[in-house]
Order: structure tokens, then C-alpha cells, then sequence
């Protein structure tokens, strides 16, 4: 007999291509279309994807829109107790877009700040979007089984379930799963700020304290099952040093909080297929490897015919993921005749040292201070190598990606990392990469060595590096995306046995 589908709701700051800062974006986009392509009786049709109508998402095609209307929506902010919202629906690839519109809250120079740093009002933005998300879905009046919360932004849905929906026949039967994504954001608010969330100081809403409320602590307190997105990070955060001030929350929900790695969608990422590329490749044909690679070198203005390695590296400007690492072993690096492509934005003080090398050796190292979807393909494929030294990564998909274009990743052994690359110095026959443990320059630089060895002199064993690497196999739909609805089941279990 089959089983009944669910119906799931996804509440996300972020979904590629549509809005996007980081893997977040990533990751909702290829999840929702993963879940909603499995068998029909496991999602009753398509995944609802929640997003703020930030000012750069792109305007849809009026053939994409499947309808538009107002909803009112309490806010504690309005002169009436309520403002008016505009959702519009769109087709997007394999789920429904649910755009929530509100100019005053999301027509901004940026999604959660500008150069001055976070916005103030950021509780009453993402909680004004978790109303409007959950107004729409009551409007509906059919049964929602599952809200699946995406890190602190979705935070609120909690608060309101336990609040103001308690009653509800549609919200407050509806189970939630908190999927953590980075446990180093909070959303924290405090006590002066509560009443753009409707809330009061002293109150007991989920993830509240005496001086206010940590918006993530919420959606980890009230959710049926808390996920982070690699086994390995799940254990890492039940420690204090990984836990961000949460590992004693986690240690809390027990058997309820688990790991489950990110994927990678196959058809997005594909060397056979990428347009963006000089030349395509496979895993039977990597021949178009070395057209992409000198393509690379030509438009960052390094020579093609030079042999030396050349690592590459995009992400965030963020101390998290190791850039500073990277820029201290990067004069041992350039002796041993290696060339560095950099990509990414954010803290400035991390381009810096980039900058410096790149303007005392512009034919050996780039630096692309800013968002390039096409260049960051071009890395990805053209490099020999692809650095991620991070200090602590969740899951972390450039590796993922990495490897399906052939490039093998040289990573820190920590979260999503250590689940994904097998070093190929400890285990020569199933190894994909290049792992070091220490958070330091020359544990960097002896994994480089390593690597650079191998590619030297490696001959046949370089070759069947390469090999493994391209078969590595991360796809959502055969992965990730069946523990998803298990969650999503058990979520509901929990919540019909207590609500």
C-alpha cells in the first residue's frame, strides 16, 4: 500500500538562481528539485521554496508566473496591527517559487546588510517573510506537513507556531525541520528589539533569554529534528569549540539531531555540458581539460605554457574559510613555481595580502574580488588543484564540484570535508585529495608538496587520481534527498504524537 505524500515548505534567505550569497542558495535550489522529483507518493507535488523579494532577484518571465495576489499579515510594526504583502508564484525548475514582496523590508542595497554592517531591524524583516510564508500557507487551507527551516532567517517559525498558531489546524500540526547550515549566525536579537518579532523581554518563546532571543537557538529548540549538512560537523558541534554556544541545545535533542551531507546536482555542475567552458570534457574524454586550463591562465593574464601547478580557490572572504591560510603560504607556494587564482569577496582585510601578490606578480596571482559565476566554472576546470584550508566547514560543496571537473581538492580535515575527500598519501587506492589536519600555513604548504609530488612523478597514479576524482558520486537524488524525507517523516511522527 503506498505511503501518503507530504506536503513540504521550504522557509530560505537564499535560493540559487534567484538569490544567492553562499551555498545556502546552492543547496535549496538542488534540494527542492531533488525531493520533488522522487517517487509520487512521497511529496504530494511540488516543493514550496519561501524567499524574500530581495531588490536584485530577477524579475520572472510572465510565463513562469502562476499567480499573484495580496495577503494581510500581522505586523507588529504597521499602525494597524497588519500590513498588506504581495506573493507571487513562479514555475521555477522542478518546485514553486513563493516570492514574498514587502519593499519597505526587502528592497535594500543587500539581503541582511550594507557596507555599515547588519540592518537593524533584521528580527522584524525575516519575521515579517515567516508570517507572510505561513499566512499564505493558512490561506490555503490544506494540510502542510512539514516546514522545512532554513538556518536563523527561518528562525521565527517556531516562535509563531508555538504563539499565535498554536490553534491552528494548518500551521500548528505542521511539523518542522531545522536544516543548520553554518552554526556561526544567530540572528541574534535582543531585548530592545523584541517587538519588531511581536515578543516581549521575559517571555518564554523558543530561543529566548533574559536578554533576548538567538533566532537560531529557536528554530533548534522548537523543530521535531535538527539536521546540519555532513555527519562529520553534526559530531563536531555537540563540542564546544564547533558548537558556537549551541552545542548544549544540540546535546539536548538527543537522537533528534543528526547529519546529513549536502549533494551536488549533476546536471547544474557537468564538465560534458557547461557552456561556460572552452572546452568540454568527461570522465571517458578528459582531453578538454588542458583548453580550459590555459583559458584560465590567458584571461588572468598568466602564461599557458608554463607547466607549474596552479590551485585555485573561490569562497567567501570570511576567516572561517582559511584565505589567510592560503595568503601566508602563498610566497613558499610561488617558489616552488606554483600560480594562484583567487576568488571571492567579503572581509577586505583577507584580499589585501592578494592584492599585494597579485600587484608584485601579476603573472602569478589573480585575484577576483567579487561574484563571478562564470569565472568560478572557469576555476573549478582549469585549476590543478582546489584549495579549501577552512577552519570549520559544514559541508562545503567547491570540493564537490571540484572533483566532478577533475580537480583535485586540497583540504582541511574538518566537517564536510572529512566526509568527502579521502586522502591519497594514507589511502593510495581510493584516495581523491590531498587532507591536513593543523589550521596553519605549513601544514597548507606540506599538503601542496604532496600534491604537487604526485602530479610531478605520479604517471599513471596521477592519472588514476584524476580518474577517481570524476567518478566521486554526490548526487541529490540517490543521496541526500531520500534521508531528507525520512526526516521529514519521522518529523511528522513526532509532531502528531505530542501536538
Amino acid at each position: 500500500m503506498p505511503t501518503v505524500g507530504l506536503r513540504v515548505a521550504f522557509l530560505s534567505s537564499e535560493c540559487e538562481p534567484w538569490a544567492k550569497t553562499g551555498g545556502l542558495a546552492d543547496v535549496v535550489d538542488a534540494l527542492a528539485r531533488a525531493i520533488g522529483g522522487l517517487a509520487d507518493e512521497t511529496v504530494d507535488g511540488p516543493v514550496d521554496v519561501f524567499l524574500p523579494r530581495y531588490r536584485g532577484v530577477p524579475e520572472p518571465r510572465p510565463d513562469a508566473v502562476l499567480d499573484e495576489r495580496a495577503i494581510a499579515i500581522p505586523d507588529p510594526r504597521a499602525r494597524t496591527g497588519s500590513s498588506e504583502v504581495n506573493v507571487i508564484d513562479v514555475a521555477a525548475d522542478g518546485y514553486r517559487l513563493r516570492l514574498i514582496d514587502h519593499p519597505p523590508a526587502f528592497d535594500r542595497a543587500g539581503f541582511y546588510g550594507d557596507a555599515a554592517g547588519d540592518y537593524k531591524d533584521n528580527a522584524w524583516r525575516f519575521g515579517l517573510y515567516v508570517r507572510a510564508a505561513l499566512e499564505t500557507l493558512r490561506s490555503e487551507d490544506a494540510p502542510v506537513d512539514v516546514i522545512h527551516a532554513h538556518d536563523w532567517q527561518a528562525g521565527p517559525a517556531g516562535i509563531f507556531r508555538r504563539g499565535t498558531y498554536a490553534d491552528d489546524p494548518i500551521i500548528g500540526h505542521a511539523a518542522i525541520v531545522t536544516t543548520l547550515h553554518n552554526l556561526a549566525y544567530h540572528g541574534w536579537t535582543w531585548n530592545a528589539e523584541l517587538p519588531q518579532l511581536g515578543l516581549r523581554p521575559g517571555g518564554d518563546a523558543p530561543g529566548q533569554n533574559a536578554d533576548g532571543v538567538d533566532l537560531l537557538a529557536a528554530g533548534i529548540e522548537s523543530a521535531e529534528i535538527v539536521n546540519t549538512v555532513s555527519p562529520t560537523y553534526a559530531r563536531e558541534a555537540l563540542t564546544p569549540e564547533f558548537g558556537m554556544g549551541l552545542d548544549g541545545l544540540l546535546r539536548s535533542k538527543g537522537d533528534r539531531f543528526l547529519g546529513i551531507l549536502n549533494g551536488l546536482d549533476n546536471g547544474v555542475w557537468d564538465p560534458a555540458d557547461d557552456a561556460t567552458l572552452a572546452a568540454p570534457f568527461s570522465r571517458a574524454d578528459r582531453s578538454g581539460k588542458a583548453a580550459c586550463r590555459a583559458d584560465l591562465l590567458v584571461r588572468n593574464g598568466m602564461d599557458p605554457a608554463d607547466t607549474g601547478p596552479v590551485i585555485g580557490m573561490i569562497g567567501r572572504l570570511d576567516p572561517q574559510k582559511g584565505f589567510d591560510l592560503l595568503a601566508a603560504a602563498a610566497p613558499g607556494l610561488l617558489r616552488r613555481g606554483a600560480r594562484l587564482v583567487v576568488q571571492g569577496s567579503g572581509h577586505a582585510e583577507l584580499a589585501d595580502p592578494f592584492r599585494e601578490l597579485a600587484a608584485a606578480s601579476p603573472d602569478k596571482v589573480a585575484l577576483i574580488e567579487r561574484f563571478d559565476r562564470d569565472m568560478a566554472r572557469r576555476i573549478y576546470a582549469g585549476s590543478d588543484f582546489f584549495a579549501m584550508p577552512s577552519r570549520f566547514e559544514p559541508s562545503g560543496q567547491g570540493q564537490m564540484i571540484a572533483m566532478r571537473y577533475g580537480t583535485p581538492p586540497i583540504v582541511r580535515h574538518t566537517g564536510g570535508l572529512a566526509d568527502t575527500v579521502v586522502d591519497v598519501t594514507k589511502q593510495p587506492g581510493s584516495g581523491t585529495g590531498f587532507v591536513f589536519k593543523d589550521a596553519t600555513p605549513d601544514a597548507l604548504l606540506a599538503a601542496c608538496d604532496r600534491a604537487f609530488t604526485l602530479r610531478t612523478t605520479g604517471g599513471m597514479v596521477w592519472d588514476r587520481l584524476i580518474d577517481r576524482v570524476m567518478a566521486a558520486d554526490f548526487d541529490w537524488s540517490t543521496g541526500p534527498a531520500p534521508r531528507y524525507v525520512e526526516a521529514y517523516r519521522r518529523a511528522v511522527a513526532i509532531r502528531r504524537a505530542t501536538a
